[in-house]
């Protein structure tokens, strides 16, 4: 069975295309593609998961081996497909430096299962997967996460917000005329979420609410 499998992944990237070559081009992306969105999925810390994304980097390295496998095979074909690849632009923004990577990511994997390095393709995914979970675990522990606090209170109010968080950033406060809008960032654990309805017991506070949020406010 070993035998079989190394034989199959023994490519002559200089050679004609194959079905034998392209089916296996095609597993080794899906595979791999699969074990990109597993790993996005894991170590996502955003608020909302887009599904879609994930799928996309699934679908991107599939693409891109189809898209790598003629250019490997036909150097005249190469230079043309390269030309007409030029004009195709991309618009759609990625917030999160972390999706950029996961996309490199998927591109890559393309790029080496199409050009026939399916080795290096399998070996150097499980590699950046491993890394990634190591990495996502390691800023995970003994950190409390960011929320977002949003106090409403108007002039009843005579507290300070330093009692009941000690550290908080601000990031906005809105006067109006029903009173003060307060958004401050504060890190806290499961037990110290509680620390909101107590707050809302306070005189003078309209209403108070936390917000998980991954860390990026503008």
């Amino acid at each position: 069975m070993k035998d079989a499998l190394l034989k199959l992944m023994e490519v002559n990237i200089n050679s004609p295309l194959t079905m034998q070559r392209i089916l296996t081009t095609f597993a080794v992306s899906l595979l791999m593609g699969l074990v990109i969105m597993f790993i996005y999925r894991i170590t996502f810390r955003g608020v909302l998961f887009n599904r879609s994304f994930g799928i996309a980097l699934m679908m991107v390295s599939l693409v891109t081996s189809l898209i790598i496998m003629p250019i490997s095979s036909n150097i005249v074909l190469s230079l043309g497909m390269v030309g007409a690849l030029s004009i195709v632009r991309f618009r759609t923004a990625l917030k999160d430096p972390l999706d950029i990577v996961y996309m490199f990511w998927a591109i890559a994997l393309g790029l080496t299962s199409g050009s026939g390095f399916f080795e290096l393709a399998i070996t150097g995914s499980l590699i950046i997967a491993a890394i990634m979970v190591l990495a996502t675990g390691l800023q995970v522990i003994g950190n409390k996460k960011p929320f977002l606090v949003i106090i409403r209170y108007n002039d009843q109010f005579r507290g300070d917000l330093h009692q009941y968080f000690p550290k908080y950033t601000l990031k906005s406060k809105t006067m109006t005329a029903k009173g003060i809008e307060l958004v401050a960032e504060v890190r806290l654990d499961k037990k110290e979420t509680r620390i909101i309805e107590d707050l809302q017991r306070v005189n003078g506070i309209i209403s108070a609410s936390l917000v998980r949020y991954s860390g990026d406010y503008n």
